[in-house]
């Protein structure tokens, strides 16, 4: 049962957060933060996605969190958002995963990021600004971390020019914009797998290629993929380019902004499947 949870912590937004813990919990169980689309909510990404049930089998804890903003979109474009412990629904969410860490048992070393179009943006959020919180994240259908930056605006509004593609800085530059989010951190950034449809009109596919351009930089990197294949438990249009260890893209040919989902893929990145 999808059970909600308050008082976790700094919330100065004050988003809503659900939790859903299987039958089975592990012993020091991993952690998934799921993050919602625009016009979305925590029970409905709980609905058309596989997280809670697949938790049934792996045994981990998953984080639903609910935008509390009227049109469902994330804070993503901040000053606040886009710094550590800086404040806006980023920070709310991190304390969420706090109050995991501290009461449930959770595995510090196995707490991830997933999230589809917004909620791809805000994994990418809480990537960068938040790296000794998460391991791993994987974004579908977001933009580099950053992109979306609209510092005098509302809170959740979207930088038109971004989710246009028109947004081309050097894999330094942008990777500046993770690094000063967090000034001093000296870990390492959680692993990324990127997702991407082609044919995406509301989020350009532009930005999967300067999403690369950013990771890639954060790990020393090249963006040229060392390998760029079809995935056996994919459809034959999704191509899986690998650039090292740390980081991989997934390109759907000819697919649309919200692409299917596959939770399981997620899973065997983040290690929780094999």
């Amino acid at each position: 049962m999808l059970t909600e949870i308050t008082n976790f912590g700094d919330n100065p937004s004050n988003i809503s957060m659900f939790v859903y813990r299987p039958q089975v919990v592990a012993p020091n169980p991993p952690l998934v933060v799921a993050s919602h689309f625009c016009r979305g909510d925590a029970p409905a990404f709980f609905n058309v996605t596989k997280w809670a049930p697949l938790s049934e089998t792996y045994g981990y804890v998953v984080l639903f969190p609910s935008s509390p903003w009227p049109d469902g979109c994330w804070d993503v474009s901040s000053n606040a958002t886009l710094m550590h412990n800086g404040g806006g629904d980023s920070l709310g969410i991190a304390s969420a995963a706090r109050y995991a860490l501290a009461n449930w048992g959770v595995d510090p070393t196995r707490v991830f990021a997933a999230g589809v179009s917004s909620g791809g943006m805000m994994t990418t959020v809480l990537a960068g600004a938040y790296p000794d919180i998460f391991s791993a994240a994987s974004a579908v259908g977001g933009v580099p971390f950053g992109c979306n930056a609209v510092p005098d605006g509302p809170p959740d509004s979207l930088n038109l020019t971004c989710l246009a593609g028109n947004i081309s800085l050097s894999g330094n530059e942008w990777a500046q914009k993770v690094l000063n989010a967090f000034p001093g951190f000296s870990g390492e950034y959680p692993r990324m797998q990127l997702w991407h449809g082609t044919n995406d009109v509301a989020v350009s596919v532009n930005n999967l290629f300067e999403e690369v351009k950013q990771w890639a930089d954060i790990f020393g990197y090249s963006t040229t993929p060392i390998s760029n294949m079809t995935e056996p438990d994919l459809p034959d249009n999704y191509f899986n380019a690998t650039f090292g260890p740390r980081l991989e893209a997934i390109l759907a040919v000819g697919a649309p902004h919200l692409i299917p989902v596959f939770d399981m893929l997620e899973l065997e990145f983040f290690g929780i499947a094999s």
